[in-house]
């Protein structure tokens, strides 16, 4: 099953989670510290809310989550044959996450599209490939990686014109 995801920023988690949690009659797939995701069959999203105090009720990013990486890979090529660029991330931890996925360039208005498959859960925010990727999060940019760096993983990966904004994005 393909669901739409998105990815919001909130002041509070505990009280965006109650919050969520009310609206849709079920609670989160995954809690982590400062971070929820519902997984919804009805109707198909995945919600993802990320603690981000002061950038609260602002998206994040925006994604399509699909049932295994050969959905993944077609989605890419067919994206490719329409004109439209992308940056590929394979077996990446992000989001408490590993994730075969890619980022799709060139949105008219500078939103980031992510297109994945979760492979596995993850203990960890982020994983050694998205430290040596990104290096250090700027300020205010959640989550630890395994190495006990922080990185940036989701939306913000700069495209071939440099469109994406690090600082704002995280999955």
């Amino acid at each position: 099953m393909s669901r739409v995801q998105l990815a919001l920023n909130v002041n509070d988690i505990d009280a965006a989670v109650a919050f969520y949690t009310r609206l849709f009659g079920a609670g989160p797939a995954k809690r982590r510290p400062g971070y929820a995701n519902f997984a919804l069959s009805e109707p198909p999203l995945k919600l993802v809310l990320l603690e981000n105090p002061g950038q609260g009720g602002a998206l994040n990013h925006l994604g399509i989550e699909m049932p295994d990486t050969g959905t993944v890979d077609a989605e890419q090529a067919r994206l490719a044959a329409a004109g439209l660029a992308s940056t590929d991330e394979r077996v990446t931890t992000c989001c408490y996450a590993t994730q075969d996925k890619f980022w799709v360039q060139g949105a008219p208005d500078g939103e980031s599209w992510e297109i994945y498959t979760v492979l596995a859960d993850s203990e960890t925010f982020y994983g050694p490939a998205a430290v040596a990727r990104w290096g250090s999060a700027p300020a205010g940019t959640a989550g630890t990686a395994e190495s006990g760096e922080t990185a940036v993983c989701c939306g913000g990966t700069p495209g071939p014109t440099g469109a994406g904004d690090q600082t704002a994005s995280c999955c």
